[in-house]
């Protein structure tokens, strides 16, 4: 009888999972700037700078933080700077937009601190089975960022993939 061999535990493949970048700790907060349209219409400067020095800025410290407004209203540019002025410090990171700008913004962060040395002429098989918010995000970023670097780039597992990038000789 033959021996089996596995030929997958025996490739040089290295295996990245996304969901190591994920951040599932940190909260993720909103803030919506509609709570302070004045009959849901406008925003009146004098109400929302009063709204701006008595809210309390530091319930923000250790999250994530969208901004934006729910409701159809022009919202002046500058009342966007009050809130990013106050979150400055007061937040981990903060973004103007939905919460998937938020997650985007996140996920873009951690992407960005990964040393691509590390997989420099790897051939490299990004897993799919991620609990990604963004997936098609994550993906496209994190090919991004490690083609210039890896020799071959691969989606699935490392027993059933589809090839992404190889590099030329």
């Amino acid at each position: 009888m033959s021996e089996i061999i596995n030929k997958v535990a025996n490739s040089t493949l290295v295996t990245l999972d996304l969901e190591g970048v994920l951040d599932k700790e940190t909260p993720r907060l909103t803030i919506d700037l509609a709570g302070n349209l004045f009959q849901g219409l406008v925003l009146r400067e004098k109400d929302f700078r009063a709204y701006i020095k008595e809210h309390d800025w530091s319930i923000y410290k250790e999250g994530y933080v969208n901004v934006f407004c729910s409701a159809d209203a022009i919202i002046p540019n500058w009342a966007y700077m009050l809130v990013a002025s106050k979150l400055s410090g007061n937040a981990k990171n903060f973004v103007f937009g939905d919460a998937t700008a938020l997650e985007q913004e996140v996920l873009r962060k951690n992407i960005a601190a990964i040393d691509a040395q590390t997989y420099l002429n790897t051939k490299l098989v990004i897993k799919g089975c991620a609990a990604l918010s963004e997936p098609e995000f994550a993906f496209f970023e994190i090919t991004k960022k490690l083609t210039p670097v890896v020799s071959s780039i691969m989606f699935g597992e490392p027993c059933s993939t589809v090839p992404v990038f190889k590099k030329g000789r």
